[in-house]
């Protein structure tokens, strides 16, 4: 069945048509959450999405768990055929991750192009990079943008300067194919590093397939691999996504019941697995690993005293910004939020989005480029109807909010970028 059919959903979720809008909505009755159920996440995306290029490379990877998110699915797509044009739709992660990676197919010429909002996200400093490592890329529209024209070159030179607080896939887009570069490749960051946390994840994947490298300071090398009939191949079991994982501990923030997740890691490196301390320190959800059968419990603690005020900066894990906005909102705790500056160029710009909606629940904010806080708390609208901008995480960061008061959320079937499985999980654990 497909996803939103309105057959594979249990009350208190159904899908409504709403007067005037064309959109399908996503009604989500005020709701109670139910103790002691157990969600299976699929793996991460981010996870995947770089295991799909390294395999792509290296061929020596066999991956389990895969990500079923429409993300994952159309990098994996694009990379099993073999077309001059590349269309990768709403996926900005492939839309990357496939810059740097048809730039190292000499002779070979890609068109890789997406989505109007696609064509709307920067990638300067990643084609930047690329050409002054000897790549040919020309920008087929607008100066800095999508779509691309890409012929791959023999990359020899061996460092390059980017900038430090650019998104940290333009980086990792670059270290995937470092191992395969005759010299490899160090990286040399030029101011203060944005969401380090993910590099160092794809570090991490990297040194488990065997590639060698170091991180020190602002300088990242990675050595050459070469692969031949007596290299091992690595089986790797993709962990379950930490953003996809922060909904829920949305939830059991505002549901204050135990929720178990699966399968997770303890020793994690996703970067949103800060999630897990965030929503202890601030909302008094307690998480415990059982290492057995990789399961994380979500418990409320019921003598919690909650903040007067939450103060952070999430430089290192922008995309749960939203979900911590929204279970701040829920529960009328004042939140000062800065390191987000990524947020502007995602699949919206989620700072303006969160303005915009967070003051249908009631809170009035300011924000500016690289922060947002709450300035007062008001009575939610009575009906609330959540815009989502082509943005799965605006969609699922505000869906916990049913369990305050009920909503509606507009294009529910954007959730299949990351969680196709998030609305039938979701109306599992509620009644």
């Amino acid at each position: 069945m497909e996803a939103g059919s309105l057959a594979q959903y249990k009350l208190p979720i159904s899908s409504v048509q709403l007067p005037n809008l064309e959109e399908i909505m996503k009604k989500l009755e005020k709701s109670k959450l139910t103790a002691h159920k157990t969600v299976q996440i699929s793996g991460s995306k981010s996870i995947s999405n770089r295991l799909l290029i390294l395999e792509s490379l290296f061929k020596n990877i066999k991956i389990g768990n895969l990500s079923n998110s429409q993300d994952t699915q159309l990098l994996k797509k694009a990379l099993s055929e073999n077309t001059e044009t590349v269309d990768i739709h709403h996926a900005g992660t492939a839309m990357r991750f496939l810059t740097s990676y048809y730039s190292i197919f000499e002779g070979k010429t890609t068109i890789l192009t997406g989505s109007k909002r696609m064509k709307e996200r920067p990638i300067k400093n990643l084609v930047t990079a690329l050409q002054n490592l000897g790549v040919e890329i020309e920008y087929l529209e607008n100066e800095g943008f999508p779509p691309l024209k890409i012929t791959g070159k023999k990359i020899t030179q061996k460092a390059v300067d980017v900038p430090a607080n650019i998104s940290s896939q333009f980086i990792t887009s670059l270290l995937l194919i470092a191992g395969r570069l005759e010299n490899g490749l160090e990286i040399n960051l030029v101011g203060e590093v944005t969401s380090r946390s993910y590099i160092e994840m794809t570090l991490d994947i990297l040194t488990k397939f065997g590639i060698k490298n170091s991180f020190e300071g602002n300088t990242i090398k990675v050595e050459p691999f070469e692969i031949n009939d007596e290299t091992p191949v690595v089986h790797y079991e993709v962990e379950s996504d930490w953003s996809s994982a922060s909904y829920f501990y949305s939830i059991a923030a505002l549901g204050r019941q135990t929720i178990h997740l699966k399968s997770f890691y303890k020793e994690s490196t996703q970067g949103d697995s800060a999630i897990a301390k965030i929503y202890a320190d601030f909302f008094g959800i307690t998480t415990t690993f059982t290492e057995e059968d990789h399961k994380l419990t979500l418990q409320p603690n019921p003598d919690f005293q909650f903040p007067e005020k939450i103060v952070l900066d999430m430089n290192n894990c922008p995309d749960i910004a939203q979900t911590l906005c929204v279970t701040a909102s829920a529960l009328k705790i004042p939140f000062d939020i800065s390191g987000l500056g990524t947020l502007r160029v995602k699949e919206t710009d989620r700072l303006q989005a969160l303005y915009n909606e967070l003051k249908k629940l009631g809170t009035e904010t300011e924000i500016t480029d690289l922060t947002i806080k709450s300035v007062s708390f008001n009575e939610p609208e009575e009906n609330i109807i959540i815009k989502t901008y082509q943005d799965h995480r605006m969609a699922m960061s505000f869906a916990p909010f049913c369990l305050i008061k009920e909503l509606n959320i507009e294009d529910e079937d954007v959730v299949e970028k990351s969680y196709p499985m998030f609305w039938e999980d979701l109306s599992d654990i509620l009644i």
